[in-house]
């Protein structure tokens, strides 16, 4: 199903720029995130094409205000010089990160956090001595409207 979807939004041009599929709460069934930016009419259409897809069993667009949106991100550092870890240390706390795996040159780092939260860890660490990293794609689960009802739902098969 992954496949005939990407290959999909391949030819319709859509760029993808994460895609995250794993099981849900019904046995059998995955629920896949995908990550794009497009113009309305021609992101609508893609919908409709994948919604028609057989095994689809709901499809419905998610925008940043109605989403609960996270990601998950292994990010490897290699500091130089020791005196830099307590540095370093601060700056996991205050992204809140978890320190996953130390060695005698290297620092593994478990983040997550929306996206942006998880560029900027990124983006502060090539001072540190960025070595990897390792990201998910986001997820995404529609927020809970006032009365109850749910604004809309991620890709679902």
């Amino acid at each position: 199903m992954l496949f005939r979807i990407a290959n999909l939004l391949r030819r319709k041009s859509f760029n993808i720029e994460s895609i995250a599929v794993g099981p849900t709460e019904t046995p059998g069934l995955s629920r896949m995130t995908f990550t794009m930016l497009s113009e309305y009419e021609r992101f609508n259409q893609v919908l409709k094409n994948i919604d028609g897809l057989i095994d689809v069993r709901k499809v419905e667009p998610l925008e940043k205000r109605d989403a609960a949106v996270r990601e998950l991100a292994l990010v490897k550092l290699s500091p130089g010089e020791p005196a830099t870890r307590p540095e370093i240390m601060h700056y996991i706390e205050t992204f809140r990160g978890n320190i996953v795996d130390v060695s005698p040159s290297t620092l593994t780092v478990e983040l997550s956090g929306d996206p942006e939260k998880i560029d900027a860890f990124v983006k502060l660490a090539r001072s540190f001595g960025l070595s990897e990293v390792a990201r998910t794609g986001a997820v995404a689960l529609s927020r809970e409207m006032s009365s109850g009802e749910s604004s809309s739902q991620t890709l679902t098969r």
